[in-house]
C-alpha cells in the first residue's frame, strides 16, 4: 500500500504526464480540424464536379 501511495504522489508531481495530456488534447483538436476540412473541401469539389458535368451534358 505504501508503494502505491508513493507511485501516486510521483505521478501527481510529475509534469510530464500533464504535458502528455495537453499534447494529446491538442492532437485531437488538430485531427478534428483536418477531418472537418477534408469533408468540407470534398463536399465543395463534389458540387463543382456535378455542376461541371451538368453544364457539359447540356451542350
Amino acid at each position: 500500500m505504501k508503494k502505491l501511495m508513493t507511485l501516486t504522489r510521483q505521478f501527481r508531481d510529475d509534469e510530464n504526464g500533464a504535458a502528455m495530456v495537453e499534447y494529446t488534447i491538442l492532437l485531437g483538436l488538430i485531427t478534428v480540424a483536418v477531418i472537418l476540412s477534408v469533408v468540407f473541401v470534398g463536399t465543395w469539389v463534389s458540387g463543382k464536379w456535378t455542376a461541371l458535368t451538368t453544364a457539359i451534358s447540356g451542350h
